[in-house]
């Protein structure tokens, strides 16, 4: 099964509230790597959409950075 190129795939992630715009210039760092939003910004809760190919390199940025998303 051949997946579309445009398709986004979604990852919720809970985050620190304050912490929102952090990971948002960290990913806006990595060209259209991914994009993120806002889903209920008092809980913390976002979206990132990516596509397929750069799941593995997204995943490892979240890796390395999930300390630094809780505070």
């Amino acid at each position: 099964m051949e997946t579309d190129q445009k398709t986004l795939h979604s990852l919720f992630l809970r985050i620190s509230p304050g912490r929102f715009h952090f990971l948002k210039f960290i990913l806006e760092g990595y060209d259209n790597l991914a994009i993120l939003s806002s889903v209920e910004s008092r809980e913390g809760i976002v979206v990132i959409r990516y596509p397929e190919g750069h799941k593995v390199e997204l995943f490892a940025l979240l890796v390395d950075i999930a300390a630094d998303l809780v505070e």
